[in-house]
């Protein structure tokens, strides 16, 4: 397909994993530019040479292990280098809704290009998604005590044990954290269930595995009344942050939606996560929590005061000792370039990027937190072939020097 590239996946003796391997479809070779590099070649030695590949987009590093036998070997086995890399760019994964295997394309913003993707792990597009340096967590949607983490460039793939809590509960939110400093990571499991019987009442626990000692902890446990859990969740400086929503059963339904927060370092006990529930900035739909850089950011849908279920735009607010600011508000322009838009998208972000897509079109469009510039993508290879077709997608950061 015309602009964008194939991956081919080879195997590595680096932690049995495999590197992504790709060949751009069209470009020409140019004898005169290889005879060129191969003279360079020559005179770098091979921690230089890794040094300077270091420097170049994870894309560009995985593409130059074509250009002879000695790079190939360099980009293979230069894991001390990669792992003083800098942090790329979040890429984005984008499919379409089905229940057949899952393959889509990923976009790399650095250089605004996709990318054919065959995500590992990824069996059915109803598994739920959190990612956290270089790594992704992926939770099975029918058995949601079935959970991977693997790194998606490197094919590296590890299943955790099972999570307690249940199989099927209500609804279930998971979060991820890695720490590069201690080469450790934590993952968090909310779940939310029901009680038999009796509609004011939720159970909700939380469920917490750590990578250093291989194994699940159940840290709290609470019976929510007139409020339940829900799927969105996130780990930002040691806190999980965790959205909950009126049932409306006891007349609170302003405001719809709640901020829960509980301390994974301190693990409060007896704590109720009501006391310290922060309410959302306005009449919220398709709330998105991600972490940017240790600031809890939100994207969502602004409801219309007489229609909630329907937005009048999207904001994204960040989160200042308990108090919300909003960031800014997606300009119009863009906001009518989705078309017929209604309260379904997804969103997600990591360093200081955020992506904002909807599940009726393969548009994808970025905003700059730090630029505060708002941007499409190179137009995405996925196209709408029937009227209902959905699409969805998730961030993660490209990284070579990690292993689940």
């Amino acid at each position: 397909m015309e602009g964008q590239t194939s991956w081919q996946f080879h195997p590595t003796s680096h932690h049995q994993s495999r590197v992504a391997e790709f060949e751009p479809v069209r470009e020409d070779s140019d004898n005169h530019d290889e005879d060129a590099l191969v003279s360079l070649d020559a005179i770098l030695p091979d921690d230089l040479l890794e040094k300077v590949l270091s420097c170049l987009p994870i894309a560009s590093i995985i593409r130059s292990s074509s250009v002879c036998k000695r790079w190939y070997g360099a980009v293979h086995s230069g894991w001390h280098s990669w792992a003083k890399m800098p942090p790329q760019k979040p890429w984005y994964f984008m499919f379409t809704c089905s229940d057949d295997a899952v393959s889509g394309y990923v976009y790399d913003p650095s250089l605004r290009k996709w990318y054919g993707f065959d995500f590992p792990c990824f069996e059915r597009s109803n598994w739920s998604v959190s990612a956290s340096g270089g790594l992704v967590c992926l939770m099975d949607g029918e058995n949601r005590s079935r959970i991977f983490v693997c790194n998606p460039i490197t094919r590296d793939r590890k299943r955790l044990r099972d999570a307690p809590g249940g199989k099927t509960p209500d609804y279930t939110a998971l979060a991820m954290s890695v720490d590069r400093s201690a080469h450790s990571y934590t993952v968090a499991l909310a779940k939310c269930k029901q009680a038999p019987q009796d509609y004011c009442q939720w159970g909700l626990s939380i469920h917490i595995y750590e990578s250093g000692t291989r194994s699940w902890a159940t840290l709290f446990s609470e019976v929510l009344v007139g409020w339940r859990g829900g799927d969105e969740c996130v780990i930002c400086d040691g806190v999980l942050y965790y959205l909950i929503y009126s049932t409306g059963v006891l007349r609170n339904v302003e405001p719809r939606h709640c901020l829960a927060m509980y301390d994974l370092s301190a693990r409060p006990s007896r704590t109720s996560l009501m006391q310290m529930a922060i309410p959302v900035p306005c009449s919220l739909t398709c709330g998105r929590l991600m972490n940017l850089k240790d600031r809890l950011v939100m994207v969502g849908g602004i409801g219309k005061h007489d229609r909630p279920g329907i937005i009048k735009g999207i904001g994204i607010w960040e989160l200042h000792n308990r108090e919300w600011r909003g960031v800014t508000r997606m300009p119009q322009k863009f906001f009518q370039g989705f078309g017929e838009f209604d309260d379904v998208f997804a969103s997600g972000g990591a360093d200081d990027l955020i992506y904002i897509q909807s599940f009726g079109s393969p548009a994808l469009l970025t905003f700059d937190v730090t630029q505060r510039v708002w941007r499409w993508s190179a137009k995405s290879p996925v196209s709408k072939r029937f009227p209902l077709q959905l699409f969805t997608g998730f961030c993660f950061e490209p990284r070579l020097a990690i292993a689940s």
